[in-house]
């Protein structure tokens, strides 16, 4: 009999990553939607882009809601829709509302959890992503760490050490099968008016960013002050910030609206520098071998930064950080760095360990006389 496992998945990042899993868990895989993002930019264009039909959605009416009512609506949603389709084993990706809904309805309902990018910690219980991670930490059942850091912090919170599991990040695995070969970025860089090598790729959307019109000023300010020809994709919470808060966009920094992955990696692989707040671009650009800034007060991922990939600052020490990661030479270091997120194989390692955990809970059929 062939084992039902559900796949959650509600944000753009957990459909790039998620995919490869869904493939590799072949005819078990039941991927559900939460509409955790809701725009068409953020979830159809991401679907086809991976081939992946939309899947069915169990719950309605999470975008553009806050936390609290987020977490409500999806951890109701999801207990029903497991209790009538109950699955074998419930996957859920990194730390957003939808993973950590998925986590619980299923732990709660005795359904063994896979979190697949585990044992993250920025330390920061500011940020919701890291109470998130906290609770789905708290109930999986099988941890699938990226890195052997984040497995240590798993094991030192008391997580018994035979569910922890280093697989390697499936980004890796992800970005190597979107990057578009060189003709291909040549045309995308031209359609946004860009040549390679001269221009700065920025993303902007997490609230401590987008939610104080002083820091995103100051980030915008600085953005305009890199000397080079600054894409600018804006996500709808970033786009909303801009016309709500009143600030002003240097005529340096170009607006676009969201891309897709196949084409922001078309923009990522040839731009001088990044600038962003996005964990995910913190993990991509180790697979591309390019520098970037993080506009954060903390990371959960420590192995980009620790590999030379990445410097941490605040809006007003993106300059100085520029400087530093494009000092001469350097960029030809990152270029022949390995990545510290694994080999590309994360996704049949997590398929196997998920499929382990289904057998090892399943009971086994009734000996027959003959």
């Amino acid at each position: 009999m062939t084992p039902r496992v559900a796949v959650v998945m509600g944000t753009r990042p957990e459909i790039i990553k998620l995919a490869p899993v869904v493939e590799a868990l072949g005819p078990a895989a039941r991927p559900l939607s939460t509409g955790q993002h809701w725009d068409a930019d953020l979830t159809d264009v991401f679907f086809a882009a991976v081939g992946m039909h939309r899947p069915p959605q169990p719950v309605r009416g999470v975008g553009g809601r806050d936390r609290a009512d987020q977490l409500a609506l999806m951890l109701t949603g999801l207990t029903d829709w497991f209790r009538a389709d109950r699955p074998d084993a419930v996957v859920v990706q990194g730390d957003t509302n939808s993973a950590n809904a998925g986590a619980q309805a299923a732990h709660h309902l005795g359904i063994p959890v896979v979190h697949v990018e585990a044992g993250l910690r920025s330390h920061d219980r500011a940020m919701p992503e890291e109470v998130n991670r906290l609770v789905i930490g708290a109930v999986a059942d099988v941890h699938c760490a990226a890195t052997a850091g984040n497995a240590e912090h798993l094991l030192r919170a008391g997580t018994p050490a035979g569910a922890v599991h280093v697989t390697g990040n499936t980004i890796v695995e992800a970005t190597r099968r979107a990057l578009p070969g060189p003709g291909k970025r040549a045309a995308v860089q031209a359609a946004h008016g860009v040549l390679a090598g001269e221009y700065v790729l920025a993303t902007v959307h997490r609230p401590e960013n987008t939610d104080d019109p002083v820091r995103l000023q100051a980030l915008l300010g600085s953005l305009g002050g890199l000397g080079l020809p600054v894409l600018l994709p804006l996500h709808p919470r970033t786009r909303a910030a801009l016309l709500t808060g009143g600030c002003l966009v240097p005529p340096a920094v170009h607006c676009t609206g969201p891309v897709d992955h196949a084409t922001f990696l078309a923009l990522a692989a040839d731009a001088r520098l990044l600038v962003s707040d996005s964990g995910g671009v913190q993990e991509e650009v180790t697979v591309l071998g390019k520098p970037l800034v993080v506009v954060r007060t903390s990371t959960e991922r420590p192995e980009s930064v620790d590999a030379g990939f990445s410097v941490l600052a605040a809006p007003d020490g993106v300059l100085e950080a520029a400087r530093w990661l494009l000092r001469p030479g350097w960029a030809a270091v990152l270029a022949g760095r390995s990545s510290p997120f694994g080999d590309g194989r994360a996704a049949e390692r997590i398929a196997a360990l998920t499929l382990g955990a289904v057998r090892a809970r399943r009971p086994l059929p009734l000996a027959v006389a003959v």
